[in-house]
């Protein structure tokens, strides 16, 4: 029975085992193989490799041993200061732009809309016709430097010629030779001596004489430019894209008060070669990895003591930190003063830098024309209007302690039918440019500013500015006066000395090492002017139009609202 029954097993077995050979051959022997696996993405270490661990020579050392004309040297192994790209590729696949294969996977979250972060292929150049350093003759003068004097790019030239720069300020002349070598410089400057023209021409020749080759990602800036005020960042990219006209370098600027989204959504879609940012909303994208700061080349901090005295410091550091070591980059350090505090600074951030001082012949502009009334508190709205109907009042500022002073100015004169704008820290970001636009424009006569405000307006052309209250700080005092007499022309500056200014005027006296005149205004200008018309009623929140709305402009920016019960 047994042997029946093992004949019966083994029967079965056999059978099984050629229905199974059976099915391998109709199904195509498919059983016995995984499936087909994709490619594999390239491993960070294997992209980097294959790119050619492309790696940038600080700015020193590009000028060092070899002809400035003979652009980036590509043998660059063996060298203990370059900077690796490496760590670029750590970042997540929303910032690859290799199309063919996908990226690595990273374990990090998911960034909101990270598959769209691929950089395009820098535009073409645009033809803009022939042109030779011969079309701008400059003669030489002696004392004088002309831009002709550098061997600057021709496509910076051109938009110097465009501008009609042809010699050097004090500050560009000194500072100028050594940026241009990729040393460090410490500037003092004041506004208005041409130092941002000064740092923007080191920047931009030394971008367009070492190209980068290899790939670039979204986000990450060669250049920085750390400026105290939104007015003074605008100011500073406008100046340059001017001097970047004919060439294809693209600038950014990062600003509080404006749509976040839209700030975003540029540094996605463009490479950034220059950035431009105040330190509040830099940080914002770097926290939130829209900017990256590790391959910078070149940092530029403008008006250091502002910013110090504005609190920004802390701030400065943090983003400093972000960059390459000051062996690494090239720092361009720029300050009215000096104080203890500043001297400190520099020696934190610079790397054996060059000092370059530049000692304004008097403290306050030597072209503007000072004068000082004496009024009551009630005279000093009938004598602003009657300054303003004066002929040679063609543009004027108006500059005031308070928010609320500035607001009740900006709103007596718009209903005695003065075109006036508003410039404070409460006006939204897009109604402040709009309003510099406008008094760039000659479409707003009079402009009412705060200090803080004012402070970035650079603006030639200005006839006067008129301090409706005299300033607690006597270097406000020059700040503001010397927001006219720029560019070689000549200014009038008002002051309005009531019985609560009359302490505000000795320190000011003091720190321009000269006693001011004060006289008592003309006749006709304390004539009585025409009755105001009745307000316009206002909306039930009397302060919004001057609400800055630009905190829920950011992700996460109502993050600290607490609910409410």
């Amino acid at each position: 029975m047994i042997g029946v029954y093992s004949g019966h097993y083994l029967c079965v077995i056999t059978v099984v085992t050629r229905l199974i050979g059976f099915f391998k051959k109709l199904m195509g022997s498919g059983i016995d193989k995984p499936a087909k696996q994709e490619s594999p993405a390239k491993s960070p270490e294997k992209s980097t490799h294959e790119h050619g661990a492309n790696t940038r020579k600080h700015p020193r050392e590009r000028h060092q041993g070899q002809d400035r004309n003979q652009g980036r040297d590509h043998d660059r192994q063996g060298q203990e200061q370059q900077r690796s790209r490496n760590n670029r590729n750590q970042r997540g696949p929303q910032k690859s732009e290799h199309a063919d294969k996908p990226a690595a996977k990273i374990d990090k979250p998911a960034q909101p809309k990270a598959e769209k972060n691929h950089v395009p292929k820098r535009p073409a150049k645009i033809d803009h016709g022939p042109w030779d350093i011969s079309q701008f003759p400059v003669e030489e003068i002696e004392g004088k430097t002309r831009f002709h004097d550098f061997d600057l790019e021709l496509p910076l030239m051109r938009g110097i010629a465009e501008l009609g720069f042809k010699y050097c300020s004090p500050i560009q002349a000194q500072s100028l030779p050594h940026a241009l070598q990729g040393k460090d410089v410490v500037g003092k400057a004041q506004t208005g001596t041409g130092k941002t023209a000064a740092f923007l021409t080191a920047i931009i020749d030394d971008l367009l004489k070492n190209p980068i080759a290899e790939k670039r990602y979204a986000g990450e800036a060669r250049a920085l430019i750390i400026a105290p005020t939104r007015e003074l960042v605008i100011q500073i990219a406008d100046d340059a894209k001017a001097l970047c006209k004919f060439t294809d370098l693209k600038i950014h600027t990062l600003v509080g008060g404006m749509d976040y989204t839209k700030q975003q959504r540029h540094l996605h879609e463009d490479l950034v070669d220059i950035l431009v940012a105040t330190p509040g909303r830099l940080l914002d994208f770097c926290g939130n990895k829209d900017v990256y700061l590790d391959q910078l080349e070149i940092l530029v901090i403008d008006e250091a003591d502002r910013m110090l005295d504005m609190g920004f410091i802390p701030q400065v550091r943090q983003i400093v930190r972000q960059t390459p070591k000051r062996e690494d980059r090239q720092t361009l350090f720029f300050s009215a003063t000096f104080t203890d505090d500043v001297h400190n600074l520099v020696q934190q951030w610079t790397y054996k830098p060059i000092t370059v001082e530049i000692e304004p012949e008097s403290v306050a502009n030597a072209r503007v024309e000072q004068h000082v009334y004496l009024v009551s508190t009630e005279e000093k709205y009938t004598l602003l209007y009657n300054l303003i109907q004066q002929e040679h009042a063609e543009s004027m500022i108006v500059f005031a302690n308070r928010r609320d002073e500035c607001r009740d100015l900006h709103e007596k004169l718009l209903r005695h039918g003065i075109k006036a704008g508003l410039l404070s820290g409460e006006i939204t970001q897009n109604k402040r440019v709009s309003t510099l636009d406008a008094f760039k424009n000659g479409d707003i006569k009079v402009l009412v500013a705060t200090d803080v405000a004012g402070r970035g307006i650079h603006i030639s052309g200005i006839s006067h500015v008129v301090n409706f209250t005299l300033p607690e700080e006597p270097e406000d005092y020059v700040h503001r006066i010397g927001r006219t007499g720029r560019a070689g022309k000549t200014g009038t500056s008002i002051s309005f000395a009531c019985e609560d200014d009359a302490l505000r005027l000795a320190p000011i006296e003091e720190l321009l090492g000269k006693p001011i005149k004060c006289e008592q205004p003309p006749e006709p200008l304390l004539l009585a002017p025409p009755d105001l018309p009745p307000a316009p009623p206002r909306s039930r929140n009397g302060n919004e139009r001057y609400t800055n709305r630009s905190v829920g402009n950011r992700p996460g920016g109502n993050r600290n609202r607490r609910p409410r019960h």
